[in-house]
């Protein structure tokens, strides 16, 4: 973990930094960024590796990130998926796919600001095993074995309690090949 200066000024960004150094994940902290009118970056991390049970894992294609949304992201790494794809896949996580987390945009349809747009937000898209299988939202949410249905199943529940909104193939067409998870689950909650 590396510090820029001026990070961490804030008391609760200060204590979100140490909880996620101390959760195994291995990130670095990012100076805070003004993009535009309702886009930014504040107390933000990129990670590079998560923390399972028994080894680290990768995630692919993620940007930064705000750092309780990464504490909550770790968490539901170690505790909801390496666990569940041990229990229920009989193979450890290798990697997490993400499309994404920061991204200066607002909601589709809408002139609202999306939670993309302040790094409040990571999509999930598939997870790799170390036994090379590839679970995907898109390809093994209704159409997977019983097991990968299962798998993909157990994930989004653990994700609901972890993230304030998680949004996934049952809650509408722009959501069939990802999960959303948004915000911490002490702020508010939404899961579909």
């Amino acid at each position: 973990m590396t510090t820029p200066q001026g990070l961490g000024s804030r008391p609760e960004d200060a204590a979100c930094l140490t909880d996620l150094s101390q959760s195994g994940v291995r990130f670095q902290a990012l100076p805070d960024s003004y993009a535009a009118p309702g886009c930014n970056r504040l107390g933000t991390v990129q990670i590079s590796a998560l923390s399972g049970d028994l080894s680290q894992f990768g995630v692919s294609n993620i940007g930064p990130v705000q750092c309780r949304v990464a504490s909550a992201f770790g968490n539901w790494a170690r505790f909801g998926v390496d666990r569940a794809a041990r229990q229920i896949l009989g193979s450890p996580l290798a990697r997490i796919e993400t499309m994404g987390s920061y991204a200066c945009r607002n909601i589709a349809g809408s002139n609202k600001r999306s939670a993309h747009a302040s790094a409040e937000a990571i999509d999930v898209s598939g997870f790799v095993l170390e036994d090379g299988r590839r679970i995907t939202l898109s390809g093994d949410w209704h159409s997977g074995s019983a097991a990968e249905r299962e798998f993909l199943r157990v994930v989004h529940a653990s994700a609901c309690k972890r993230f304030g909104t998680v949004l996934g193939p049952e809650y509408n067409r722009a959501h069939a090949d990802h999960f959303h998870l948004e915000g911490s689950a002490a702020k508010r909650s939404f899961c579909r």
